[in-house]
């Protein structure tokens, strides 16, 4: 009757100790992400348009959560200098449906009056006011109400894995 009990309490405890490593485990069908890797661009210090747009953004918590971390800092610099461009487009049909621009929240976690811009300039366009997804894997656009202007979000990915992929293709 012992070895009965404890024998069946051993299969149990195997059986409840091995569920959460097989919880664990994720199939997915996506490759890994490579390193980012940045220009050199970013080594620059910040510029005066740069810190302006972080810091309407980030109002007075710019130093407490972005300037004392570099990797923010580097982060942000690579988006504003080499990820985010501005492309006039003169047969829109061409792309494919996107979200516009007035479809895309604010980003006003920091700064509740943050306000949406009404006349769209690329010089002045601050891309961190807004929620775009800095962070997919392919890449992003969206559509300027009311103007042949696109958004277009590059991923941080996606020259590294142009790279990589082109370098393995001329190894064949």
């Amino acid at each position: 009757m012992r070895i009965k009990f404890r024998l069946s309490s051993l299969i149990a405890l195997s059986l409840l100790l091995s569920c959460p490593v097989f919880a664990q485990i994720k199939k997915t069908n996506q490759q890994p992400l490579p390193v980012v890797t940045y220009d050199s661009n970013v080594d620059a210090p910040l510029t005066t348009k740069e810190l302006k747009f972080i810091n309407e953004v980030y109002g007075d918590k710019t130093q407490e959560d972005i300037l004392n971390h570099p990797q923010r800092v580097k982060d942000i610099k690579n988006i504003l200098r080499n990820r985010v461009t501005y492309r006039r487009v003169d047969n829109p049909a061409k792309f494919k449906e996107c979200k516009s621009l007035s479809e895309v929240p604010l980003f006003d976690d920091y700064v509740v009056d943050l306000d949406r811009d009404i006349v769209f300039n690329p010089e002045t366009f601050n891309p961190l006011k807004y929620e775009f997804n800095f962070y997919s894997r392919s890449g992003e656009h969206y559509k300027v109400d009311n103007t042949n202007y696109y958004i277009f979000i590059s991923s941080q990915h996606l020259d590294t894995y142009r790279l990589k992929q082109e370098s393995s293709k001329s190894k064949n």
